[in-house]
């Protein structure tokens, strides 16, 4: 009896010293907490929307209750709002940091978008309507000025020396609770994102939530080496994945709108892709890396440098590419009107390259490139190519005499009413399509200002969707 009381001891006290032993090994936020809160912000935002807009980018007509086509609308559109017609209050809340004693604050793009008015309020209840400097949407950031006095503000740091497995903490409102701090680790640095090229987000197990977005993110010296900026949900609240802006990419953003208002980036102009351990194989490479050249746009620094489809960039400006995704930021990086060289695979034998880089067009700017380039079946009103269905393909709908099958689209009427690639359109304005010519003829035609029905076969079936031309 006394042995065993002596071993449950033992064990005891062995639980003890082991608990003991790692809460000592965890860091302690209580002084960087308190040192920090005081420079990070609240930011509230305010804007007037017209009420006619609808989630799909449809015009909604005002239609009655009672109306036999109210159903139909309410079933693809959703509920049609209260107040539909007038214009309406949107407001949104997120975070943001002080980083100057003279009062500029850095916080996220999609926080401020759209704004009619910014509010910033700090934790001593201070209030102050902020002017917006200038805003970025390819890295998130926004930049904004507020005039007060001793007012505080952070360090930053230097997000090239951060770790994986670091600790880092975060300060921000999720959904509207005024500086709540969350910590956690750093799960991976450089990761890409879908459709955000430019900037090499740091990834953390930290707690975000919305309201975080724009709120700083903390290493352990009280350093601000991120700006958190978006998580991957499948229920839109967090799952143990957040990104941030790297402090490094902010700061340089932070100038450039500052200086000028815009942000000016190196472009290569090409389009690229993995290379995977097939495709390694069928170059002769020991091992799969680089970015593989899919498409050479015309007119393009590669295209003038020489650059060619399938070739392989396997180095940058004396950065090694080791996946496709490395190298955007790097271009993007680089001064514009500046020569690099450029380390490529062409056909199984390396080559070197001088490339002179020149400045990313903006959105505007691309989208007038693309309608030059494009088919004439693409400068239709829709904006839409369609080709014919094969015979397997009129198999599968069970439909034989008509349609056409929805090859391309770009922005435009047909693309917000919800028409996507892959389509099969059977009837336009209630009259059955033929073939392609037939199409393009009643393209032509088509009422302007007057919504029209459109018949689509989808895999789970028939489904009318409505569409308006403007005038």
């Amino acid at each position: 009896m006394q042995e065993r009381l002596l071993r449950n001891f033992f064990v005891f006290y062995l639980y003890i010293c082991g608990n003991l032993a790692y809460s000592q090994s965890l860091p302690d936020f209580t002084s960087l907490a308190e040192k920090n809160s005081a420079a990070v912000v609240n930011i509230s935002t305010s804007s007037k929307v017209s009420g006619n807009a609808s989630p799909q980018g449809f015009n909604m007509p005002d239609i009655p209750e009672n109306s036999p086509f109210y159903d139909f609308f309410k079933k693809y559109f959703g509920d049609i709002p209260e107040g539909h017609g007038q214009s309406q209050e949107r407001s949104s809340l997120g975070s943001g940091f002080i980083i100057s004693k003279d009062g500029y604050v850095i916080t996220n793009h999609h926080v401020v978008k759209d704004a009619d008015e910014i509010i910033v309020r700090l934790n001593d209840r201070r209030e102050f309507i902020a002017e917006l400097v200038g805003s970025d949407a390819r890295s998130d950031i926004a930049v904004l000025k507020v005039e007060g006095e001793k007012l505080p503000f952070l360090k930053l740091g230097d997000s090239s020396k951060v770790s994986v497995g670091e600790w880092v903490l975060a300060i921000g409102s999720p959904f509207g609770f005024d500086y709540s701090v969350t910590a956690g680790i750093i799960s991976a640095i450089g990761r890409s994102l879908p459709n955000e090229n430019y900037v090499p987000f740091i990834q953390t197990d930290v707690a975000i939530n919305p309201g975080n977005s724009g709120g700083p993110l903390f290493n352990l010296d009280g350093e601000v080496i991120g700006v958190n900026s978006q998580i991957y949900s499948r229920t839109g609240g967090f799952m143990g994945l957040s990104f941030a802006v790297p402090v490094n990419v902010v700061e340089n953003v932070y100038e450039q709108l500052k200086g000028k208002g815009r942000v000016s980036r190196g472009w290569l102009g090409v389009l690229i892709q993995d290379v995977t351990r097939e495709l390694a194989e069928s170059f002769d490479m020991a091992h799969p890396h680089g970015a593989l050249i899919a498409k050479v746009l015309p007119n393009g620094p590669a295209e003038i440098g020489g650059i060619e489809v399938g070739d392989i960039i396997v180095k940058f400006n004396g950065n090694n590419i080791s996946f496709s995704s490395d190298l955007p930021p790097l271009v993007g990086g680089t001064l514009v009107g500046s020569t690099v060289s450029v380390d490529i695979i062409r056909r199984s034998k390396p080559k070197k390259i001088e490339i002179k880089i020149l400045e990313l067009p903006t959105d505007d700017q691309m989208a007038a490139k693309n309608s030059a380039n494009k088919p004439d079946s693409l400068k239709n009103p829709l904006n839409i190519v369609v080709k014919s269905l094969t015979e397997e393909q009129k198999k599968q709908i069970d439909i034989y005499d008509h349609g056409v099958l929805v090859e391309d689209i770009s922005s435009g009427p047909a693309q917000e009413s919800g028409i996507r690639r892959g389509d099969v359109l059977l009837l336009l304005d209630n009259i059955k399509i033929k073939n392609v010519e037939h199409f393009n003829k009643l393209v032509k035609q088509l009422p302007k200002e007057r919504s029209i029905s459109v018949l689509i076969q989808r895999r789970d079936g028939p489904v009318f969707l409505a569409l308006k031309l403007e005038k």
